[in-house]
């Protein structure tokens, strides 16, 4: 177990500048297409497109923050909190039949599998983030230079 956890600890800095370029650029679709991300807001929430604005600002501020090491913590425990926030629209998209409408055809009508699969998806998103909350004490926080 020592021996895996120190393996995958190799890729925790290679892995965590792709995740921040992930969520920045999840973050810069929601300003590409923000009627597309409209559309799978649940509709018992208000105003669903001030809330793709916001999310997408949110995604980008933390995807840049957990880039850094000295805000990385913060901005991994932001993460949980914005996958935890989304989380009722990716059940809405799995639940409610949704069509999209305004992106490529491919992407129109996502198949039933696809929507399902995404839902323990998140719990892989969340683990991931959560990588980079824990203390340097305990190994959690790689050694590389403070970016």
């Amino acid at each position: 177990m020592a021996l895996a956890a120190e393996r995958l600890r190799r890729f925790k800095t290679p892995l965590r500048y792709v995740m921040g370029a992930l969520y920045v650029l999840a973050g810069v679709m929601h300003f590409v297409v923000p009627n597309a991300y409209a559309q799978v807001v649940p509709p018992v929430f208000p105003a669903a497109l001030a809330l793709v604005y916001v999310s997408g600002v949110a995604e980008i501020a933390l995807g840049v923050g957990v880039v850094f090491r000295r805000t990385q913590r913060i901005a991994a425990w932001g993460l949980i909190a914005l996958l935890v926030a989304v989380f009722p629209a990716n059940v809405y998209m799995a639940t409610s039949d949704i069509v999209l409408e305004g992106v490529p055809a491919a992407l129109r009508e996502p198949s039933d599998a696809a929507l399902w699969l995404r839902l323990p998806l998140q719990g892989v998103l969340v683990a991931w983030a959560w990588w980079y909350t824990r203390p340097e004490s305990d190994g959690g926080v790689d050694s590389s230079s403070n970016r």
